[in-house]
């Protein structure tokens, strides 16, 4: 190997010399944790790294998947949350309460410039919900709003299309089945 033959400091300058010419990969949103049991209850820490070029984020909006259930959010200092809700077709009994409603969207919104995400900070925006009761994939569409554009995170692979390939991904979580874990969560 060409750089066993160097000094360390001359090895290390040749691999940074390589890495300004390395593209870096296209940042996105993700989820934290990536995978949960089937009928759990999971928090899901959504990774904000980057603003929209150099425009702050000053809006992050998420779209619940279906079958996920009792979204709520954590609130963030310095941000509103709106809770869009939409009526269930046939309302369901949770903890000895009758719901008729589920949510289906969170937003935060910076209450102020002062507020807003900078561009070259990193945040995270967390809820907790409980996640469907058959495994598979859930994709979470989160659109991240700047006062000089917008990022939508809402591509879905196709048949033959790895999540890499997508240009804009939703986040990702994979439904593991419940029998893959012993014992009670809630």
């Amino acid at each position: 190997m060409l750089l066993k033959n160097l000094s360390r400091p001359a090895a290390a300058l040749a691999l940074t010399a390589f890495a300004a010419f390395v593209p870096v990969a296209h940042a996105h949103v993700t989820l934290e944790w990536q995978s949960a049991l089937a009928g759990t209850s999971y928090k899901a820490v959504f990774k904000i790294g980057h603003g929209c070029g150099l425009s702050p984020t000053r809006q992050v909006v998420v779209d619940l998947p279906e079958g996920v259930r009792g979204a709520r959010p954590m609130p963030r200092p310095g941000w509103t949350v709106d809770i869009t809700r939409t009526p269930l077709a046939k309302p369901d009994t949770r903890h000895g309460r009758t719901v008729t409603q589920e949510v289906t969207r969170i937003t935060w919104t910076a209450q102020s410039p002062a507020d807003m995400l900078d561009a070259a900070h990193y945040a995270e925006f967390v809820l907790l919900a409980q996640v469907p009761q058959s495994e598979g994939r859930l994709y979470w569409p989160v659109r991240q709003v700047c006062p000089d554009g917008r990022l939508d995170w809402v591509q879905v692979p196709g048949p033959g299309q790895r999540q890499s390939d997508l240009a804009s991904p939703a986040a990702v979580l994979d439904i593991l089945p419940a029998s893959a874990a012993g014992g009670h969560s809630h």
